[in-house]
């Protein structure tokens, strides 16, 4: 993933697909080297960092993360996604906004609102 043809929108949907998936090389691909996660309860800073949390600290490995709706920056730079997070039996744990920042086609930065 990171087609030249693929989309910034594109890449979002892949992110929460292997966050879901567990797919740990996708994510890998799909983040920036410098990549940010600015999330209400802590930054994650650096992409092996990131990845790190997901496969081995996160409190939940098994949840999804459906999107509701999915919008797109006037210049093509950028994307927010509003979704919901829900647990292993698809109750829900949290409703988000993440706003993504793209750089030469992967993920940069996530700035993670929650409510």
């Amino acid at each position: 993933m990171t087609d030249a043809d693929e989309t910034p929108a594109d890449h979002a949907r892949a992110y929460y697909l292997a966050l879901d998936e567990g797919d740990y090389d996708l994510l890998t691909r799909l983040l920036a080297p410098e990549f940010v996660h600015d999330r209400p309860d802590r930054t994650i800073e650096g992409r092996e960092r990131f990845v790190r949390f997901m496969r081995e600290e996160r409190p939940q490995t098994d949840t999804s993360h459906p999107i509701d709706g999915l919008f797109r920056r006037p210049d093509g730079d950028g994307v927010a996604v509003r979704g919901r997070l829900l647990d292993a039996d698809g109750d829900p744990i949290a409703r988000f906004v993440d706003v993504f920042q793209f750089d030469d086609g992967r993920i940069e930065r996530i700035e993670t609102y929650t409510g």
